[in-house]
C-alpha cells in the first residue's frame, strides 16, 4: 500500500476511437495526449470496451464486471446502491471525489452524494449553440443529412469563448486544482460528451485537421447477408449511401476535430496539475467508453451488438505518479476497461470486498512484462423476451423522427436486430457468438476492416472450435459473482 494515495484524474471523453490518436497511427490532432505517451505514460494500443455503448460500458468499467454479470446490458438500467462503484469505494476510502460531467452511470432518482463529494453543476454562463435543437443542421426530414448527425463548424451565439457544458466542467476541473487546499486526495472525474455525435465543432479545431491527410472511412460492406441484420438496416434507414468520399471524409474531419478539442482540454488540465505541483503526485487516466462508426462501413454513430474494432477499441493511457514507476510510450497488450479499478486499486492501495474480473496494468506500465491476456470480450444485445430491454425505455431519443429513430424503429419488430451477441478478440481472429443470427468469424491479419466473414470456411474449422471453447470458459468463469459477507445461518435470540 503507498504512503500517500495518489490524486487521480479519470479524463472520460464518450466515444473516442482509439485511431483517432496520432501516435497510434491516426490523422488526429493530439499532440498533447502524444506528448504524455512519450514522457510519462503509457499507451495501451490493443485496448477494448466490454459494451458498445454507453451506460453498459461504464457499468463495467466502475464495477469491475462484465455486463452479463448483473444484467447491466442496456441504456438505462444503471448502477444501483448495493451494486460496487469504484467512486463510491474512492469516497469511503477518503478521497474527495469530484464528478464533473455526464451520468450513464448510477440511477437519477438516488442522487449523487452516495457515489461522490461534489457533483458539479457549473454556473458558467453557456455561450454555444445547444445542439438537441437539431432543426438548424439537420435539414429537412426527407434529406440525406437527416439521420447523419453531421453538423460541421459551430459558432457562438454571442462574441467571445464558444462555452458548452464540456468546457464549462473543464474550466471548472482546472479552477479547482488552482485552488483546493483540503486535506484529502483528489479524485476528479470528467465524463464528457465529446467526441459523442452530432459531429460538431468550434474553431480553431474545425480547421486544425488537414482534410488532405484524413483517410476516407471505409467502404460499405460488399454484402450484407453474412452480416448482422441490424447493420443492413442502419445502411438503408440513415440514408448514406449517395454521400461521396469527400463528404464522408469531411463527416470524418469534423469527428477528428472534436477529439483535437478533447486534446486541448486535456492539456490545460495537465498544465494546472503541474502548474499546482501536483502533478507528479498524480495518476491520471484518459479512456473512452466506446467508439464511433464516423462513416465506417456507411454509417455513423454505433450499434448495441456489433463489435467492429471501429466500436470497440478504445485510447486507454495512464500515466502513474512519479513513484511508482513508469516506462513511458506504447503496449501491444490486449486489455480490457474492466482493468481500470484493480489497476486503481494497486495505485491507490485499496482492497475491494467484491470480485474483480480486472488485472492490475501496473505490471505492464512499469515494463515488468509485455503480455496481459490472450483475449478480450465484449457484449451487447438482448433475448428476444427481453422487450423490457428495448431502447423504447429511453424517452431521450424515442420520437418518430428522432436522430435514434433508424436504430429505434429496427426494434420493433420481432426481428433479430438487437439480438444477444458476445464477441471474443485475440491477437489475430475475432469470432462473434450470436443468439439469432449467423456467428461471426475474422482473419484480422488478413482482413482487417473485417470485411469477409469466415465462419463457413472448412480450413477454420479447428480454430474456430478452439474459439468457442475459449468463449464458453469465458462465460463459465464469469457466470456470476459470490458476496465477501456471508449471511449467519440462523436467527439470533433477542434478549
Amino acid at each position: 500500500m503507498p504512503d500517500k494515495k495518489p490524486h487521480l484524474i479519470i479524463f472520460n471523453p464518450d466515444q473516442f476511437r482509439s485511431d483517432a490518436l496520432a501516435h497510434l497511427g491516426g490523422q488526429g490532432s493530439t499532440p498533447n495526449l502524444d506528448r504524455i505517451c512519450r514522457e510519462d505514460a503509457v499507451s495501451f494500443a490493443q485496448a477494448y470496451c466490454q459494451n458498445p455503448v454507453c451506460t453498459p460500458s461504464r457499468c463495467s468499467f466502475m464495477s469491475g464486471w462484465y455486463p452479463h454479470v448483473h444484467g447491466h446490458r442496456t441504456m438505462y438500467h444503471m448502477m444501483q446502491p448495493h451494486e460496487p462503484v469504484l467512486l463510491r469505494s474512492l469516497k469511503q476510502a477518503g478521497y474527495h471525489v469530484w464528478w464533473g460531467g455526464k451520468n450513464d452511470l448510477i440511477p437519477g432518482q438516488h442522487g449523487y452524494d452516495d457515489v461522490c463529494s461534489h457533483y458539479n453543476r457549473s454556473d458558467r454562463e453557456l455561450t454555444g449553440y445547444n445542439l438537441h435543437a437539431e432543426t438548424w443542421w439537420r435539414g429537412p426530414s426527407d434529406g440525406d443529412n437527416y439521420y447523419s448527425f453531421y453538423a460541421g463548424r459551430l459558432t457562438p451565439r454571442e462574441l467571445g469563448p464558444y462555452i458548452d457544458e464540456d468546457w464549462a466542467h473543464v474550466l471548472d476541473a482546472i479552477d479547482l486544482i488552482d485552488s483546493y487546499d483540503g486535506d484529502q486526495p483528489l479524485c476528479i472525474y470528467l465524463p464528457l460528451l465529446y467526441p459523442h455525435p452530432p459531429y460538431g465543432v468550434e474553431e480553431p479545431y474545425y480547421s486544425q485537421i488537414d482534410r488532405s491527410r484524413v483517410e476516407p472511412p471505409l467502404p460499405p460492406y460488399g454484402r450484407w447477408d453474412d452480416k448482422p441484420s441490424i447493420l443492413r438496416g442502419l445502411y438503408e434507414r440513415q440514408r448514406l449511401s449517395g454521400w461521396s468520399r469527400e463528404r464522408l471524409t469531411e463527416l470524418k474531419a469534423t469527428y477528428l476535430g472534436m477529439c483535437a478539442r478533447i486534446d486541448d482540454q486535456f492539456g490545460q488540465l495537465m498544465a494546472a496539475l503541474k502548474r499546482s505541483g501536483r502533478y507528479d503526485d498524480s495518476a491520471v487516466f484518459f479512456f473512452s467508453d466506446h467508439g464511433d462508426f464516423t462513416g465506417d462501413y456507411g454509417l455513423v454513430e454505433k450499434t448495441q451488438n456489433t463489435f467492429q474494432d471501429c466500436l470497440t477499441r478504445v485510447p486507454l493511457i495512464v500515466k502513474p505518479p512519479r513513484d511508482a514507476g513508469v516506462r513511458p510510450g506504447v503496449r501491444d497488450a490486449l486489455v480490457e476497461l474492466v482493468d481500470f479499478p484493480a489497476t486503481v486499486a494497486d495505485l491507490a492501495g485499496l482492497t475491494f470486498d467484491w470480485t474483480q474480473f480486472g488485472r492490475s496494468l501496473l505490471p505492464l506500465i512499469q515494463g515488468q512484462t509485455d503480455q496481459h491476456r490472450d483475449a478480450v470480450f465484449c457484449e451487447g444485445g438482448r433475448r428476444p423476451d427481453e422487450w423490457h430491454c428495448s431502447e423504447f425505455q429511453s424517452t431521450s431519443s424515442g420520437s418518430d423522427d428522432g436522430l435514434y429513430s433508424p436504430r429505434l424503429s429496427l426494434q420493433t419488430g420481432s426481428g433479430p436486430e438487437h439480438s444477444l451477441a458476445v464477441m471474443l478478440r485475440t491477437d489475430r481472429y475475432k469470432y462473434v457468438r450470436r443468439l439469432n443470427e449467423n456467428d461471426e468469424l475474422y482473419d484480422l491479419q488478413q482482413d482487417p476492416r473485417e470485411m469477409h466473414n469466415l465462419i463457413e470456411e472448412p480450413d477454420l474449422q479447428d480454430i474456430l472450435i478452439s474459439l468457442k471453447e475459449r468463449m464458453l470458459r469465458f462465460l463459465f468463469e464469469t457466470a456470476d459473482v459470490v458476496p465477501f459477507q456471508p449471511d449467519e445461518r440462523s436467527f439470533s435470540r433477542k434478549e
